[in-house]
């Protein structure tokens, strides 16, 4: 191997998984996901996968436990900063590992040989890195490192999601005549290329997600993977080691119970099948479509939905192929293994980046406010709006809270008490009361307490003016015994002082003298036989 490809030493960082990686691996693997699957999803070793589940198996610690831990704590359980640090890793066998896909021919598969590369070395090279250093094996044997491997497909297993490029202005404004773009979202099944399009207004979150409930629902079942383009309302974050999905595709993910699974980012082979249609679509569907315009779009679903079922029928050229055309491979193979719909559509939101929670602990939709709790304020969040509940969730898409959606135009301000800070808890109780209020509180402490409370509503020339002083009254005495409260009252009306300043001192003196009674019982003489006590002497 050394005339062909030189052994070096590389140095390597210990491979470490972000938080979101981690709980999706023991999500996956709870659920019954193979490891395959694992390893498609997160395009990690198994190795990796062995690592935290052993580590979660050991820990004391519920999934649902772990969810709630901070990002940097998962990290640290499972990868300990200790262990973080860089070894030597010698590079594969290259020529035994090209003479293998040379073996295989049709079935040639670089990911299932890397699969077995990485049992026998668990800290080895990741699949990402695997494929790079092949390649450039393969551009030294060859001097051409385009070569392109044969995919399996296999039936119900993948199903493929796109834009069209092509966004002709098919729209007419009855009343102004102008023309508005059309933007057409693509989907095919993995193995039969089973075809299904829409049209929308734009290409924003809302209109993606709705694209891919109603793929589903037009499939009638659900595939094991779905794989979407890299667009930003599909993927936050996508790099050779990290892979992050939207909070709106997230929540479609976790409905649906399906992996959502990108191609590698700026890679458009990674789909080709929704490729190919997407081409299909744009010089055949679309251009029939521009022969007559359209005032709105359920006109044009109609019309490119019969156009779509006539590819979908549509015999194939290579006579030898299996599948004879489209739908016959869907009704045959695709359809028998996708899983069930769950019982109801998916339910689409309108999603909003929080990218800071204000000051005053409220973040605005729809010229309304809801409150979130005042600990999160500097924090990033996402707001999602249906139309009867607002919900809140944190950058890991963990709710925080939820509202009810408000259509009156007051209040402004949606508010959960709980979410307040202390003090101003307390002035939006004082601000919430009235003096009905504090003199049904008073008469609990009897006639003298309800008397003085009245006449110091009576002082000013609002009662609104006195609120705080009967507040601060009746709170001074939660925790005095009643008799006490009751005495102190009594002195007050007798004395015919009524106000918040001769209360408390005199409700002091009580305390005090209360206090000092119950010392002198405590330093009493104890009875004994050599203690004459005072009668012994009358």
């Amino acid at each position: 191997m050394s005339g062909i490809y030189p052994t070096k030493k590389r140095k390597k960082l210990m491979p470490m998984q972000d938080r979101s990686t981690i709980i999706g691996i023991i999500e996956m693997r709870s659920k019954g996901f193979s490891y395959l699957d694992v390893q498609a999803r997160y395009r990690i070793g198994s190795g990796t996968i062995t690592r935290i589940m052993k580590n979660f198996d050991a820990m004391a610690t519920t999934l649902d436990e772990l969810k709630l831990m901070e990002a940097g704590a998962v990290v640290d359980a499972f990868f300990p900063p200790e262990r973080r640090r860089r070894k030597d890793t010698a590079l594969p066998d290259f020529v035994k590992i090209h003479e293998r896909m040379l073996d295989m021919g049709k079935r040639a598969d670089l990911s299932l040989i890397w699969m077995d590369y990485s049992e026998d070395n668990p800290d080895g090279y990741r699949l990402s890195q695997f494929y790079k250093l092949y390649g450039e094996y393969l551009a030294q044997i060859s001097g051409n490192k385009r070569s392109s491997m044969p995919v399996e497909r296999i039936p119900g297993q993948k199903m493929f999601i796109d834009w069209a490029g092509d966004t002709p202005e098919l729209l007419v404004d009855e009343t102004t005549g102008e023309l508005s773009k059309v933007h057409f979202f693509v989907t095919t099944m993995g193995f039969s290329s089973y075809l299904y399009a829409e049209a929308f207004l734009d290409e924003k979150t809302p209109s993606f997600v709705a694209g891919t409930a109603h793929a589903l629902t037009f499939y009638g079942g659900v595939p094991e993977q779905l794989v979407p383009d890299n667009c930003k309302v599909a993927v936050s974050k996508h790099t050779k080691d990290e892979l992050i999905l939207s909070s709106a595709y997230s929540d479609l993910e976790d409905y649906y119970d399906v992996v959502v699974l990108p191609p590698p980012a700026r890679k458009p082979k990674g789909k080709p099948t929704v490729e190919n249609h997407v081409r299909q679509i744009e010089t055949h569907l679309i251009e029939r479509l521009k022969s007559k315009p359209y005032v709105t779009l359920g006109e044009i679903n109609r019309d490119m939905a019969k156009l779509v079922d006539s590819i979908n029928d549509k015999p194939f050229q290579k006579r030898s192929d299996i599948r004879h055309s489209r739908k016959r491979g869907f009704e045959k193979y695709d359809q028998p293994k996708l899983r069930p719909l769950p019982g109801l559509p998916f339910l689409t939101c309108d999603y909003r980046s929080v990218l800071r929670i204000p000051d005053n602990y409220h973040v605005e939709y729809d010229d309304h406010y809801y409150s979130i709790p005042s600990t999160m304020v500097g924090k990033p969040a996402v707001l999602k709006a249906t139309m009867s509940e607002i919900r809140i969730c944190d950058s890991d898409n963990r709710l925080i809270c939820k509202h009810e959606r408000s259509y009156k135009t007051f209040p402004l301000y949606i508010t959960i008490d709980e979410h307040m800070p202390a003090h101003h808890a307390f002035n939006k109780e004082l601000d919430a009361r009235d003096g009905g209020y504090y003199r049904r509180w008073a008469s609990t402490y009897g006639q003298s307490m309800e008397t003085l409370i009245d006449r110091i509503l009576r002082v000013p020339k609002h009662e609104e003016q006195a609120y705080r002083s009967c507040a601060g009254i009746l709170h001074m005495c939660t925790d005095v015994p009643r008799p006490i409260v009751i005495e102190s009252a009594d002195k007050c009306v007798e004395a015919k002082v009524f106000k918040y300043s001769h209360f408390k001192k005199v409700l002091g003196q009580a305390r005090q003298s209360c206090s000092h009674n119950e010392g002198q019982d405590a330093i009493g003489l104890p009875d004994h036989a050599n203690i004459r006590g005072k009668d012994y002497w009358k």
